[in-house]
């Protein structure tokens, strides 16, 4: 295995411990983990970008809000309609390089508790600005 994959499984093993602040950021580094590994162009609003968005505009709360929302969209029982297919245009890339990346987050390789928010939102920041995807595709006009 990779290096950054085996750093991605020790993350993994952490963040479903569900413990702080492991835990509540999982599906972000999730998010941040998968864009930076991604093989082939992806469209600007494709759901990893738009979690990425959601959580530097609004934080967890607004993630939380977000998935809540979705799921109740999703729910047969509100007749609601699953998430559409990405439409957006397609961002060049995957990007060369991450000024951050899971190295980073890692510190020592142990994803130490202290700072480890601060480093997981740097993280996000960086993989949108190197897609080029730090704004809503209603924006990007």
């Amino acid at each position: 295995m990779d290096p950054d994959g085996e750093l991605f499984e020790r993350l993994l093993a952490l963040d479903h411990s569900r413990q702080e602040p492991w835990g509540p950021l999982h599906g972000v580094v999730v998010a941040c983990h998968r864009l930076q590994q991604a093989t082939a162009p992806l469209p600007v609003d494709d759901q990893l970008f738009v979690q990425l968005r959601v959580f530097l505009d609004g934080g967890l709360p607004a993630v939380s809000r977000y998935w809540a929302q979705a799921r109740a969209r999703n729910s047969h029982r509100a007749g609601g309609a699953p998430f559409a297919a990405p439409t957006g245009p397609l961002l060049d890339g995957p990007p060369a390089r991450f000024a951050v990346t899971i190295r980073d987050v890692a510190v020592d390789g142990t994803f130490p508790a202290d700072g480890y928010p601060d480093r997981v939102r740097d993280w996000a920041v960086a993989t949108l600005e190197a897609w080029g995807a730090q704004k809503q595709p209603e924006q990007r006009k």
